[in-house]
């Protein structure tokens, strides 16, 4: 198997760029090697899939900081690196039972702490094409969650046992320390140090678990994203977090959405712009061109004595709203292409065409002199 080339090389920047250094390196090179610039090239094909592949790690600052320290090992789970780029969830095992036992699992402060407590939400990022969002999608994600331990329950407690009662907080999880000081007499709340909160001991731990209750577990799931969501919104599957203690519900598993730039399309709301290269004799003439859309080219008829720079609109070809059958439109700004390295015998016929024309035809032209000559005259005239 060929080794993987270097994401920052792939993209042509510095491991120091910024973010809007490597965006701007990506739609370059999206649109250089796009399969529709390049039909049925092969090779313009791998490179676009490798431009895509770069952008979509080093355009996260997660999956960056881990790809700097652990290169493609970062995402290899074969490797034993990182792993689970953009998958949220907990670290190593340890840190699972500090955060169950610490607060981090969602266990408030204050209160009876051995009660039904709701469990953490998780979050992801959830990375699509611009087609994608602009249509919808469904994808296959995989990611991390603490669930109870299906050998005990969630006790943590060995088969044929129970947890008991814990003696020195009488089951509250909490214990009363009076103090003294220069002010007298005070008393504090704190976390019982022999059941660790929870308020119950458990004398005989569950092998699977090893007393915690919980276990970790990757979880595959099928997510429907829906047709116009835009970059930085998100997605909320309600039950899909980690597992609450105590009896309590589970929480959620949120997937914020990555748009990935598109190699000519840029979005505004539910609007889609994009440039379009027209000929110098179309814009003079007119002409029935192909432009671009999410659909695929189209025809549209350009009028003559089109000016550099002017828009189109096409209505309804633009990013659908979501849970509607309304759509944006799609803006086209044209880009006259002047020739170049033009023939002897063609720069006489432009000529020729020039002098034809007259002054007559270019009214901005005119217009712009005559107001420079008015305000000379003015001026001059006191």
């Amino acid at each position: 198997m060929a080794e993987k080339r270097d994401y920052y090389e792939i993209l042509g920047v510095e491991k120091t760029a910024d973010e809007a250094t490597i965006k701007k390196a990506y739609r370059t090179l999206a649109k250089k090697y796009h399969p529709d610039m390049n039909p049925g090239d092969k090779e313009a094909e791998i490179k676009f899939k490798e431009v895509n592949e770069a952008y979509d790690v080093l355009s996260d600052a997660d999956k960056r900081a881990k790809y700097d320290q652990y290169g493609h090992a970062a995402f290899d789970p074969a490797a034993g690196g990182a792993g689970g780029a953009g998958f949220g969830g907990f670290g190593d095992f340890g840190d699972i039972l500090n955060n169950i036992f610490g607060g981090g699992f969602g266990f408030g402060g204050g209160g009876q702490r051995n009660g039904p407590v709701r469990g953490d939400d998780i979050g992801m990022r959830l990375s699509v094409t611009f087609e994608e969002a602009a249509f919808g999608v469904k994808k296959e994600i995989s990611f991390n969650r603490v669930c109870r331990c299906p050998e005990c329950s969630g006790s943590g407690a060995a088969k044929g046992t129970t947890p008991e009662i814990c003696q020195k907080c009488r089951g509250t999880g909490q214990m009363r320390v009076t103090q003294r000081s220069v002010l007298g007499m005070f008393q504090t709340t704190t976390t019982c140090d022999a059941c660790r909160g929870r308020g119950k001991i458990v004398k005989t731990p569950c092998q699977n678990c090893r007393g915690t209750g919980f276990i970790r577990i990757t979880k595959k799931l099928e997510v429907s994203v829906p047709a116009g969501i835009d970059d930085g919104e998100r997605i909320a599957l309600r039950g899909q977090g980690n597992d609450g203690r105590g009896g309590g519900p589970a929480g959620d598993l949120i997937l914020q959405i990555v748009v990935r730039p598109h190699p000519i399309f840029e979005r505004d709301g539910y609007n889609i712009y994009c440039e379009v290269p027209l000929p110098v004799t179309d814009a003079i003439l007119g002409a029935e061109i192909e432009i671009p859309t999410l659909e695929g080219n189209m025809k549209y008829t350009i009028p003559e004595g089109t000016q550099p720079g002017a828009t189109f609109t096409v209505r309804g070809k633009g990013i659908p709203y979501v849970n509607s059958s309304r759509r944006g439109d799609l803006v086209f700004r044209v880009n006259v292409e002047i020739p170049r390295s033009l023939s002897d015998k063609q720069k006489e016929q432009v000529r020729a065409f020039a002098d034809n024309c007259g002054e007559s035809n270019y009214g901005r032209k005119s217009g712009f002199f005559k107001r420079i000559f008015d305000k000379f005259d003015k001026k001059k005239n006191g």
